[in-house]
């Protein structure tokens, strides 16, 4: 009896030492301690600990855990931690395959580890071989692609002036298929530039029907934005009827009302889009937050038919006498609904000394009217101009939307490229309060991730791939404007990217740990 009573009792001793070593917390790579914590999974902030082993989050501790062991421990107090911001429209593909500048500081120092190319329908269908230029080299942040209609549509028939063929629609289907298959988010469009506006519906739907066939999305720079062909509330129904005839969700780029005669139009718009949803169609949209647009001069203000076909016949039809005068007129109009020669600041130019000056300016200076000036510029150099087009209240109306993200569209000259998160933050946040953190973290993140299909990121939870931000509320603030666009912007403390550190106390470490995503 005692024998038998002696074994019960090293059993149990056994069992309670068992118990013990199991609670010990094993060692993690990165302790994240802390810090006031946006999960993803609801409208709060928490104060929690994150684990990170390898590439991967590994576990939540509550605040008041013992025991914990890292190899390196980064102290979040005072600090908000987020998952890492996706922007869903950049222009980062230049300095992504450039060795000397593929590190993107520019979107580190903002809070985002991943950044999406392909918008406005100028995505590459070349896909794998992009990928393993991109995964040779290295680069900083997270990057995914859309295929784009105005690539396959160049590839296939030129910028020819007319609507496609069925071969030819055809041979741009068999270019979005071995894009899908490459792993891009979907199939983007811009049907506002050259050549794909000189495609009807009926085509983008043929081709967005590709998309929807490996479970991506149409995204799409409308048709028209304002009222310069039309008109913006037609250009959204146009995309609605593409994503519903296609059977995929529908994502509108830099979603805004643009120009003085589409000012209040956001009203309507916003109406079209909640029916839309309603009716069981996913559609959402992204925005930046700033009232000035960016693009090329010649995008801005000059008549669509005068860019067919190549550059030489453009520059022709600019000096030919007999077109002068309807020339003349329709630039006139879409200079006036861009708020004039004074509305339009000169950003960018390879080989000119018009940066910082607006259309007005430069006009002045030559002794020309504002109309010869574009026309003269436009064929001298690739221009980028700043166009200040927006109403605020279209701007915060768009904003307050719940299924509206933030992005930045960002180009050389414009401080959307260094700024647009921060910006978003301290402007509209911080300041007007027009979003609470936690409205703004989750459309900037979580969201995003949820719209573009990426796996296992913009959350942080167990199993969740660690693209992690450590920001200082107080502090995070961009510092880029329209005069000192390329700024960087403030407040960032530490990043990480796939579980590697790439700054630390606000410095880029110089790791290069960025990937190349998939569509889920």
């Amino acid at each position: 009896m005692k024998t038998r009573l002696l074994v019960y009792v090293c059993v149990i001793l056994l069992s309670s030492c068992k118990h013990i070593e199991h609670q010990v917390q094993p060692e993690v790579d990165i302790l994240i301690h802390s810090g006031q914590v946006f999960t993803g999974n609801d409208s709060s902030l928490k104060r929690l600990n994150i684990g990170v082993c390898g590439d991967r989050i590994c576990e939540l501790y509550a605040p008041d855990t013992k025991s914990l062991k890292a190899k390196k421990i980064i102290d979040a107090s005072g600090y908000i931690v987020s998952p890492g911001f996706i922007d869903p429209h950049t222009h980062s593909l230049s300095e992504l395959t450039d060795p000397t500048k593929n590190a993107n500081v520019n979107y580190l120092t903002q809070g985002v580890t991943t950044v999406v190319n392909g918008n406005d329908g100028g995505g590459t269908h070349q896909i794998d071989k992009l990928k393993h230029t991109l995964q040779a080299q290295g680069i900083g942040t997270n990057v995914a692609f859309f295929v784009g209609h105005g690539s396959v549509r160049k590839a296939v028939m030129g910028k020819a002036k007319r609507t496609a063929t069925d071969i030819e629609i055809k041979k741009m289907q068999a270019l979005v298929k071995k894009a899908m298959q490459s792993g891009a988010l979907g199939f983007s469009s811009g049907l506002y530039y050259v050549p794909q506006t000189y495609a009807d519906t009926q085509e983008v739907i043929a081709l967005a029907k590709i998309a929807a066939e490996y479970g991506g999305i149409y995204e799409t720079h409308l048709r028209d934005e304002g009222t310069f062909s039309i008109g913006i509330v037609a250009a959204v129904e146009e995309a609605i009827l593409i994503a519903k005839t296609a059977k995929l969700p529908l994502h509108i780029a830099h979603i805004k009302a643009l120009g003085v005669d589409a000012w209040g139009e956001s009203k309507p718009v916003i109406q079209l889009i909640e029916q839309a949803r309603l009716a069981g169609l996913q559609v959402t949209a992204d925005q930046y937050p700033w009232l000035a647009s960016g693009t090329k001069l010649h995008n801005a203000i000059m008549p669509k038919w005068a860019m067919a076909d190549s550059t030489a016949a453009f520059h022709k039809r600019l000096n030919t006498t007999e077109l002068q005068p309807k020339l003349q007129r329709e630039i006139s109009e879409n200079l006036r609904m861009r708020g004039g020669a004074d509305a339009l600041l000169i950003t960018a130019c390879k080989n000119c000394n018009y940066v910082g000056k607006t259309l007005a300016n430069v006009s002045e200076s030559l002794g020309l009217s504002a109309i010869d000036t574009a026309i003269k510029l436009v064929q001298q150099d690739d221009i980028r101009v700043a166009s200040f087009n927006m109403a605020e209240s279209d701007l915060t109306a768009f904003m307050t939307q719940p299924w509206v993200v933030t992005s930045s569209d960002g180009t050389n000259g414009h401080p959307r490229k260094y700024a647009s998160f921060a910006q978003k933050y301290h402007q509209y946040v911080k300041t007007q309060r027009l979003l609470t953190i936690p409205e703004f973290l989750y459309r900037s993140s979580t969201l995003t991730a949820n719209i573009l299909g990426l796996s296992k990121r913009g959350k942080i939870e167990p199993g969740y791939i660690a693209d992690l931000i450590v920001f200082d509320p107080d502090t995070f603030h961009g510092k880029a404007n329209y005069q000192q666009w390329d700024r960087l912007s403030t407040g960032v403390n530490t990043v990480l990217i796939n579980g590697q550190i790439a700054i630390i106390q606000g410095q880029y470490t110089g790791r290069l740990n960025g990937r190349v995503l998939r569509r889920h």
